[in-house]
C-alpha cells in the first residue's frame, strides 16, 4: 500500500466540528480509549513542548508511553510513536486495513466524510491500545471541545496557553477561544493551567473546572523563581523543586516545564512512581524539533515554526535572549490560514536585519511571497526586504550571509524541505 497516496485522499482541514465520527469509531472498536491512562494537552502554543517533556519524563521513569502530536516535520509517522519510536509503515498499513471498512460504511451513510485527523486520531488510539501503553500523552489538533482527541477521559487535562489562532473556527475573542480549549476539562478529573494576564481567560478555566467538579492546579508567577540561563540550559525553581534544568530555549519553556512538574506531582499523588531523577533527566534531555532548533552551524541557521502572533512574540523574545548582538536574516513562509499581518508587524520591528519572503514549498497553501513583501513594507522602512523561492533564499544565505544568524520562521511544514537543502 502506498500510505502517503492513501492518506492524501482525505480532507486535511476541519468540517463542521463534531465528535460524531470519533464516537462512531470508538463504538466500533469497543472503546479502547476507556482502558488507557491519558494526559490530554491543549493550548494555542506550548502544547507540543509539554507533550515532549512529559513523554520524556515518563519514559525516564520506566513507563511505556504513547505519544500523539501534530504536525509532523518530515514523515507522517512522527505523529504516532511509542517510547519515541515512530509507528512503522507496516504497522500503519495494518491499522488502515482495520479502519478502512468502517470509514467506507460511515461515508456511505453520512454527508460529512471522514477527515484525515479523524483517521489518524483513531489510528493512534488503536495503536497505543494494542501496544499496551502505560500512559498516553495526547496532543489536541485544534481547539479542544470538538477536537477529535476529545473522546477520551484523561487522568489529567493540561491547557498550556490561550491566544489568537484559528479564529475562523475557535472564535474571535480570547474568551470564546478559551471556552473551546476548556472543552478538554472533564468531570471529576484534574486540570493544570498556568495563569494568564487576561482575567477573562482565567475565569473560563476556573468556571469550567467548578462546573465539572474538576480540581484546578493553577500555576502562579510566584511559583517560579531564581531563573537564569546560558547557551546550554535554562535553570529555575518551581515551588520546592530547586535548580531544575531544561534544555529547550526561550523563557516560555519555563512555564511549560512548570506545567509538567505540576502534572508529575498529580501523578505521584495518584501513586504512580516517578522519581525526582526521572523528572530532572526528562526536562534536561528533552528534544523538540522545529522549535528554536539549530539545524546548521555553518552558516548558523535556526528553525522555529512560530505561526501565530503569540508564537512570533515568544520567538522574538528567545532571539533577543540568545542573539541580540548578531546580524540577522529572516526567511519567512506563512500559510494562507494564518494571520500573516499580525505576524509580519511583529517581525518587522527589527529594522536592522535582512528579510526574505517565500511562498513556502506549496504555492497553493502559502501566502504569496510578493504579498508578504508588500505587507511587510507597510510596517517598516527597512529596504533589505526580498521575495524569493524558498530554496533560492537558502542558497543566498549560504553564499552571501555566512556572517549572519539566519532564522527560518512562520511554518512547521517547510522543515523537511529546509533540512533536505541543508544536507545537500
Amino acid at each position: 500500500m502506498d500510505i502517503e497516496k492513501y492518506l492524501s485522499n482525505y480532507y486535511k482541514g476541519t468540517k463542521n466540528p463534531t465528535l460524531k465520527a470519533m464516537e462512531y469509531f470508538m463504538d466500533e472498536f469497543s472503546h479502547p480509549e476507556k482502558d488507557m491512562k491519558i494526559i490530554h494537552i491543549a493550548g494555542t502554543n506550548g502544547k507540543g513542548s509539554c507533550t515532549e517533556m512529559l513523554t520524556n519524563i515518563l519514559i525516564k521513569a520506566g513507563y511505556k508511553v504513547g505519544k500523539f502530536l501534530s504536525p509532523h516535520l518530515v514523515k507522517y509517522n512522527e505523529r504516532i510513536s511509542v517510547n519515541n519510536k515512530d509507528i512503522s509503515d507496516a504497522e500503519m498499513e495494518e491499522l488502515i486495513k482495520k479502519i478502512d471498512p468502517k470509514i467506507q460504511y460511515y461515508n456511505s451513510v453520512n454527508d460529512n466524510k471522514i477527515t484525515l485527523f479523524e483517521l489518524e486520531t483513531t489510528m493512534a488510539i488503536l495503536y497505543f491500545y494494542e501496544n499496551n501503553c502505560d500512559f498516553v500523552v495526547l496532543e489536541t489538533g485544534l481547539g479542544g471541545l470538538y477536537d477529535c482527541t476529545n473522546v477520551v477521559k484523561p487522568l489529567i487535562s493540561i491547557i498550556t496557553s490561550i491566544g489568537y489562532d484559528h479564529i475562523q473556527i475557535l472564535g474571535n475573542t480570547l474568551e470564546e477561544i478559551a471556552i473551546q480549549k476548556a472543552g478538554i476539562i472533564k468531570q471529576n478529573s484534574q486540570t493544570v493551567f498556568i495563569k494568564q494576564d487576561e482575567e477573562e481567560v482565567n475565569n473560563v478555566i476556573k468556571q469550567t473546572c467548578e462546573e465539572k467538579n474538576n480540581k484546578l492546579h493553577l500555576i502562579e508567577k510566584e511559583d517560579i523563581s531564581n531563573y537564569s540561563y546560558n547557551n546550554e540550559f535554562q535553570k529555575f525553581d518551581y515551588k520546592n523543586h530547586k535548580e531544575m534544568l531544561v534544555n529547550l530555549k526561550g523563557i516560555k519553556q519555563i512555564g511549560n516545564a512548570s506545567i509538567c512538574i505540576e502534572a508529575v506531582e498529580i501523578l505521584r499523588e495518584m501513586s504512580y512512581d516517578i522519581s525526582e531523577q526521572a523528572l530532572r533527566e526528562g526536562l534536561k534531555t528533552v528534544i523538540h524539533k522545529g522549535r528554536f532548533e539549530t539545524i546548521s552551524k555553518e552558516p548558523l541557521i535556526i528553525f522555529d515554526g512560530a505561526h501565530n502572533k503569540p508564537a512570533i512574540e515568544n520567538f522574538l523574545n528567545s532571539m533577543e535572549m540568545y542573539y541580540k548582538e548578531d546580524k540577522k536574516v529572516y526567511i519567512i513562509s506563512i500559510l494562507k490560514t494564518k494571520d500573516y499581518n499580525s505576524m509580519l508587524k511583529e517581525l518587522a520591528k527589527d529594522e536592522d536585519s535582512v528579510f526574505i519572503f517565500t511562498d513556502g514549498n506549496d504555492k497553493e497553501r502559502y501566502v504569496g511571497k510578493e504579498t508578504l513583501l508588500k505587507t511587510a513594507q507597510k510596517y517598516t522602512n527597512n529596504t533589505n526586504l526580498y521575495a524569493m523561492e524558498l530554496e533560492e533564499a537558502l542558497k543566498v544565505v549560504k553564499e552571501k550571509y555566512q556572517d549572519r544568524v539566519t532564522f527560518v520562521v512562520g511554518s512547521f511544514y517547510v522543515y523537511g524541505t529546509v533540512l533536505d537543502f541543508i544536507s545537500c
